[in-house]
């Protein structure tokens, strides 16, 4: 049975105190919002892209090169992910979308940093082939993607699973949300959750943040900041 996740981490507080003799960043009162992308280049009309915009405690990990030659390893996206978090303050929030569903359940499997919550927006099925157009089995196995990581995650999650996501089944991405502990929320038919599939600006993803967080100050706070009120 998946976990519920409305709950808060003692090691993990809002008001965590900053070191100040560490190199580190971020508002130790309120948690940092780390958007976890997939692995497209930018696209500015993405939910992911709009939302790190719209909250002021969110940043980015960095997206690679389309002709970098480790794009496609998960290591490299790992570190990627590592190096983000390396030098934040306070707690941490992650929001992962497709692949990088994939990354943080990946990191989580050898790092301890504590994280308050991750939303994890419709994962792919990297065990079944995917359509024309995406890498195949054998290049996600020989980067490091496969075996897809079953173990429970050592924090709160919500996975939010499509029904007609072309890039998973959604029975497969309830047996991952299981696997995980995680919180399985239904999306209906909304594709891959993307701009291909008319996403685009997704506020449900605000919704979700606020019951992870278990505080609706949280999000609010960081959407007031950003409009500058």
């Amino acid at each position: 049975m998946a976990r519920p996740v409305f709950s808060r981490s003692r090691t993990t507080r809002c008001d965590s105190p900053l070191n100040d003799e560490s190199d580190t960043v971020g508002d130790p009162r309120k948690p940092t919002i780390v958007i976890v992308p997939g692995l497209r280049g930018h696209v500015a009309g993405h939910w992911q892209t709009l939302l790190a915009r719209r909250l002021a405690n969110a940043i980015e990990v960095p997206r690679m090169a389309e002709d970098a030659p480790d794009r496609l390893s998960c290591a490299a996206w790992i570190a990627a992910l590592e190096r983000t978090l390396t030098p934040l303050a306070g707690p941490i929030v992650l929001v992962a979308h497709s692949a990088g569903c994939a990354i943080v359940a990946h990191w989580a499997r050898s790092h301890e940093r504590p994280i308050r919550g991750a939303l994890l927006a419709t994962p792919p099925d990297f065990a079944t082939p995917l359509p024309d157009g995406y890498p195949t089995l054998e290049t996600l196995a020989r980067n490091g993607w496969t075996p897809m990581p079953q173990e429970r995650l050592p924090f709160p999650s919500v996975v939010a699973a499509s029904t007609n996501d072309p890039l998973a089944n959604h029975d497969r991405v309830a047996e991952l949300a299981a696997h995980w502990g995680s919180h399985l929320v239904s999306l209906g038919a909304v594709g891959h959750l993307n701009p291909a599939a008319g996403f685009g600006p997704w506020p449900r993803a605000e919704a979700l943040l606020r019951d992870l967080c278990g505080a609706l100050d949280i999000v609010d706070d960081a959407v007031a900041a950003a409009r500058g009120v």
